[in-house]
């Protein structure tokens, strides 16, 4: 590796770092705006965009697999759903033959209030995303993909896991 080479990773390195540190924080903002005008606590934020991702994924979350995730005790947990069940943000589901599995879905009510809040936000992140080629966006999915593995395997050695 040459000298402008090794000096170029070294910029890039910090300059990406800093560039996801305050794209985190900036997140983090947008949602705690969200959780304060529809009264949510942070780990209500933490809740619903778990069950959201899990859902996406075809692998909605179970109250155990919700806890684990954002590293909750079994009785926090369930208060976390009923809180969040009782504001209409989230809903219990039991789709297996095995009526003992509950499901946890984002409700009706609450993704309609999400989609209201975070509409504006949609075309301002297109514009951004349509500047990049499908190449391009498989790139940065593979490097957000390993910097959150990194942040998760962090986290869980924080946890003792």
């Amino acid at each position: 590796m040459e000298v402008n080479e090794t000096a170029e990773r070294t910029r890039l390195r910090r300059e990406l770092v800093d560039l996801l540190n305050t794209y985190s924080s900036e997140a983090q903002h947008i949602g705690h705006a969200f959780a304060g005008q529809h009264r949510l606590h942070a780990t209500d934020m933490h809740a619903l965009l778990a069950v959201m991702h899990a859902e996406r994924r075809g692998t909605p979350l179970t109250p155990g697999k919700l806890g684990e995730a954002i590293g909750l005790t079994s009785g926090a947990t369930t208060a976390l759903i009923d809180r969040l069940e009782r504001g209409g943000h989230l809903r219990r589901s039991r789709e297996s033959a095995d009526r003992r599995v509950v499901h946890l879905r984002y409700a009706d009510a609450g993704m309609a209030l999400a989609l209201s809040f975070f509409a504006p936000l949609a075309p301002r992140t297109d514009e951004v995303m349509a500047q990049f080629g499908v190449d391009e966006l498989q790139v940065i999915e593979k490097f957000l993909q390993g910097m959150n593995g990194a942040l998760i395997s962090y986290r869980d050695e924080l946890r003792g896991h």
